[in-house]
């Protein structure tokens, strides 16, 4: 019988007490779920993904040892991703600011995202399109990435009253929009 692989906190530790193991297993780790909220709030292609989440992980890797409660390194990365990948946003807007004329129009829109195939009583994650931007990040930082509303707080930096008041107008839109029953729940958390 294999042994479980060690914990997130307990990698950072590791990590921050100079194990490059501990380091490269921490970053591995965090990977695919920092990718797919790249992705996700970036709404891009693999290769803008990859970018960022490159500037993400050695982001990771430098601050790490500035991190005082490893108890807190999935929030704390999640911060960083959302930070850079908004950062990212507002560079390629700045350098996409000119008009588009009937040429460009034409040009096809990129594939849709390759997202895990996660329904709850329906599409959800078809559902959270219609949804605004600050309930659709909480709403799948909570029941996609399955933080818990007080990382959800530490990564957005926002107070967790606001996570409460997102998650719950989200949660509300999203049983108007696919039925009551099928909704899912928060009360347990």
């Amino acid at each position: 019988m294999r042994p479980e692989p060690p914990s997130l906190p307990v990698l950072a530790a590791r990590a921050q007490l100079g194990d490059r193991d501990a380091l490269e297993a921490l970053l591995r780790a965090l990977c695919p779920v920092l990718k797919a909220h790249i992705r996700f709030l970036m709404r891009a292609a693999d290769d803008d993904a990859d970018d960022v989440l490159q500037e993400v992980l050695w982001l990771i890797a430098r601050r790490l040892g500035t991190l005082q409660d490893v108890a807190w390194v999935r929030a704390w990365s999640y911060r960083i991703a959302s930070r850079e990948a908004l950062r990212s946003l507002r560079r390629s807007r700045r350098r996409h600011t000119e008009p588009l004329d009937d040429a460009a129009a034409e040009v096809p829109r990129s594939e849709p995202l390759d997202e895990p195939d996660v329904t709850i009583g329906g599409h959800l994650l078809e559902q959270l399109d219609l949804l605004p931007p600050k309930a659709q990040v909480v709403v799948r930082l909570r029941f996609l990435d399955a933080l818990s509303q007080q990382e959800i707080a530490e990564a957005l930096e926002i107070p967790i009253g606001t996570v409460k008041s997102r998650l719950a107008y989200g949660l509300n839109r999203l049983r108007e929009v696919m039925g009551k029953d099928s909704a899912p729940s928060d009360a347990s958390y």
